[in-house]
């Protein structure tokens, strides 16, 4: 669908940081009791899962990347600033898609990025402009939100994914390990199943186009706010009214996706867990995650989890051109990435050094 935008237009890039407290002396009996209390359900949740299979750092040592770098083609063009060592490292693609029941196709309407070092406790995600000009070999260039459309259309639903994941990868050079897919209404489900998730909103949104006709109109000002499913699922495909139309949606985007991971990893919901990783599969379109693979990151992460100070969230400069897409055999409005940018990005965020 052709969109109007002018001719060049500069995108911004921003990212986020935060902090934590102390106890009183009378208390100090009381927390050591819940810590201790925790640490036993814990370690009863983990038992009753396989202890021996959930050592994150020996579990993700050899991976075998679904989506590999192409140096001929991305705009990082040196291979060996492209693999890093693994150990402890895991890269995982999320993808949100208007996939819908019963479809065996869908667009990839956002994309993050996400670089989880276990090691370090470092956790990176790189927001992707869904109209990002990709090269798709055989086809030439389109935008990556059309290469799972197109591609599950001609080599079937899976196949399609892996490419799109692919497509990442040969973009920004970056060994792509994982990928999960959710829709609108697995990601409101996914939401409720762990008990809503705080977000922080970073300006004012109001819903224009909402999934559900009757919250048209409804605002949420900018700040923290409680959500549920559905509120983080409408806000998150809001872009009208936002700064940037799409750069102000991956920010809201990459709110929710903090607020997932704040949630997930918050000792209340511990004993959520267990079930909260049995029914994951079946609010996802696709994924290749296991569960074993979701629990050992989860627990990786917990040891030492401050999300404010570990989470760091980009955005990509680029520029929107009005350009010839080879597989729609028309014109339309494509971002075309600054390559200086993004392999400075991939360099300083995404390898290890």
């Amino acid at each position: 669908m052709m969109r109007r935008h002018s001719r060049k237009r500069p995108v911004l890039q921003a990212p986020s940081r935060g902090d934590v407290g102390k106890a009183a002396n009378y208390k100090r009996r009381h927390i050591l009791l819940g810590s201790v209390l925790l640490t036993v359900i814990l370690v009863i949740s983990m038992a009753s899962y396989g202890l021996t299979r959930l050592q994150p750092r020996r579990h993700f040592e050899n991976l075998k990347p679904v989506g590999k770098p192409t140096p001929s083609v991305s705009p990082i063009q040196s291979a060996e600033t492209q693999i890093s060592p693994r150990q402890g490292v895991v890269n995982i693609l999320l993808i949100g898609s208007d996939q819908r029941p019963g479809e065996n196709a869908g667009h990839s309407d956002s994309m993050v990025l996400v670089h989880a070092n276990l090691n370090t406790h470092q956790y990176s995600l790189l927001s992707i402009p869904r109209d990002t000009r990709v090269h798709l070999p055989g086809s030439g260039y389109t935008k990556l939100t059309s290469v799972q459309y197109i591609q599950q259309i001609r080599r079937g639903s899976n196949q399609g994914i892996v490419d799109a994941v692919q497509s990442v990868s040969t973009l920004t050079g970056v060994p792509i390990d994982y990928y999960v897919e959710t829709n609108y209404t697995g990601l409101e489900k996914i939401v409720d199943a762990i008990g809503g998730i705080e977000m922080d909103l970073p300006f004012s949104v109001t819903l224009t186009h909402p999934w559900h006709p009757q919250l048209a109109g409804k605002q949420f000002a900018k700040g923290k706010h409680f959500m549920d499913g559905q509120a983080v699922a409408e806000v998150v495909h809001e872009r009208d009214s936002v700064p940037g139309t799409d750069y102000g949606r991956q920010q809201l985007q990459g709110q929710a996706l903090i607020g997932l991971a704040k949630a997930t990893l918050n000792p209340h919901n511990l004993l959520r867990l267990p079930v909260f990783y049995d029914s994951l599969p079946s609010f996802l379109v696709a994924t290749n995650l296991s569960k074993w693979d979701m629990l050992s990151l989860a627990l990786g992460a917990r040891g030492d989890f401050h999300p404010e100070q570990q989470i760091h969230y980009y955005q990509l400069l680029g520029t929107s051109e009005t350009l010839r897409d080879d597989i729609l055999g028309s014109y339309n409005n494509q971002v075309v990435i600054n390559p200086y940018v993004l392999q400075q990005t991939i360099q300083n965020h995404f390898q290890e050094r």
